[in-house]
C-alpha cells in the first residue's frame, strides 16, 4: 500500500535520527493522524525495557503537530517552516512505556490558530487504547519574526 502523503521527513524540519514519527494516516485542515512503529531502532528505545519512555510522547505529539503544519504549506505549495513548541499542558499519561512492536497511533486537532500561535488538542492511543494527552501551544514565527530571533542569536 501507497501511503497518500507525503514523508515525514519532507514535512518535519528535523534531520534524521531525529524523526521520530513514521507516517501520516489521515490528514484534513483541522486534524491530523500519525502513526510511530515502535523497534529497536527506533530512537530513544531501551534494550532493557524493551520499550520508549511514555515522555518521548510529548515529541510525538510535538512532531504531528509539525507535519500537520508542514502538510498545509505543502498543500499550498510552501517550504515547511520552522515552528517552536511553547509549552504542554496536562500530559496525562496511563502507560509508562511504549512496547516494542507496538504502533502508537497520535492524533492532534487545532483549537485555534492566530498569527502563528497555534493550540492543539493530543492523544497517543494503541489499538484504541489512550495511552497519553496533553494540549500543546505552538509557534511559528512568520519570515521576519525568525530573521529577527537568529540575528539576536548571532549578537550573543
Amino acid at each position: 500500500m501507497t501511503n497518500k502523503y507525503p514523508s515525514i521527513a519532507s514535512l518535519v524540519p528535523h534531520d534524521a535520527p531525529m524523526i521520530l514519527i513514521d507516517n501520516i494516516v489521515d490528514t484534513d485542515e483541522k486534524t491530523i493522524h500519525c502513526q510511530v512503529f515502535v523497534t529497536a531502532d527506533s530512537p530513544f528505545f531501551d534494550s532493557q525495557s524493551n520499550a520508549i519512555g511514555a515522555w518521548v510522547g510529548i515529541e510525538y505529539m510535538a512532531q504531528t503537530v509539525a507535519a500537520w503544519s508542514g502538510y498545509q504549506h505543502f498543500l499550498k505549495q510552501q517550504v515547511s517552516p520552522i515552528g517552536f513548541l511553547l509549552g504542554v499542558r496536562r500530559y496525562d499519561t496511563q502507560s509508562d512505556l511504549f512496547h516494542q512492536g507496538e504502533i502508537i497511533d497520535i492524533y492532534a486537532e487545532k483549537l485555534m490558530e492566530s498569527e502563528g500561535m497555534g493550540a492543539f488538542s493530543c492523544q497517543i492511543k494503541c489499538k484504541n487504547k489512550q495511552l497519553a494527552s496533553a494540549q500543546l501551544n505552538v509557534f511559528v514565527p512568520n519570515n521576519q519574526q525568525l530573521e529577527t530571533m537568529l540575528k539576536g542569536k548571532d549578537n550573543d
